[in-house]
């Protein structure tokens, strides 16, 4: 069975979909450990509540991002994972973390790729009157947000919307396509392959649903 670690920096609500995800029978791979860079990240807790191992390494124990990134790697590797699930965890990784683990990481970005990199993706697609946003599980490279789209989920933006309202909205589908995209890994029909992501042994496309309106 496919051996998966969750990286989480805060609420880990995404998590919490993936644990649910694992107990329903929905993901067909164990959730083997939980890591944050913040002991007091609320997901901690629901990954114990849930008889999950957790590890806490915090940014302010290592004197550099690298002395940061091999430590991490170390923790990790005690698990003997076969993918590393992103949800919500706030560091830029090392060229060297990425390598290590290429083809194995999952991130997911809340804006339709490659659209609004970064953050505060709601508040910038709201200031540019886009009428639509939404959410992006990609493989994890060396560029920020630039690895190979998986699959997207579309939200409308309605005009008396507060970011709230938006970034709740887009939350929502985030619950509904990690755990699909986690699930397509293990089943082993989802892998990244000459920098794109490839499922069921097709080529899927370079960019998502934002460049059909990037004109």
């Amino acid at each position: 069975m496919t051996r998966f670690v969750v990286l989480i920096s805060g609420n880990g609500s995404n998590l919490q979909a993936l644990i649910d995800a694992c107990a329903d029978g929905r993901i067909q791979g164990q959730l083997v450990g939980v890591i944050s860079n913040k002991a007091e990240a609320f997901g901690l807790q629901r990954a114990q509540d849930a008889g999950i191992p957790t590890q806490v390494l915090a940014n302010a124990d290592f004197a550099s991002r690298e002395d940061y990134d091999a430590a991490l790697i170390t923790a990790l590797e005690s698990w003997q994972p076969d993918l590393l699930v992103m949800a919500g965890f706030m560091r830029i990784l090392t060229p060297a973390f990425v390598q290590h683990f290429a083809g194995r990481m999952l991130n997911i970005h809340p804006s339709l790729l490659p659209k609004y990199q970064g953050i505060k993706t709601h508040q910038r697609a709201m200031a540019a009157g886009d009428d639509v946003h939404g959410a992006t599980v990609h493989f994890v490279t060396e560029e920020l947000d630039g690895g190979p789209v998986v699959l997207q989920a579309k939200v409308p933006i309605f005009s008396d919307d507060s970011v709230e309202d938006l970034a709740a909205r887009v939350l929502t589908q985030e619950h509904q396509i990690y755990p699909l995209v986690v699930n397509w890994y293990c089943q082993r029909r989802l892998q990244m392959r000459d920098g794109r992501a490839w499922l069921d042994g097709r080529c899927l496309p370079t960019a998502g649903y934002a460049s059909d309106d990037d004109e």
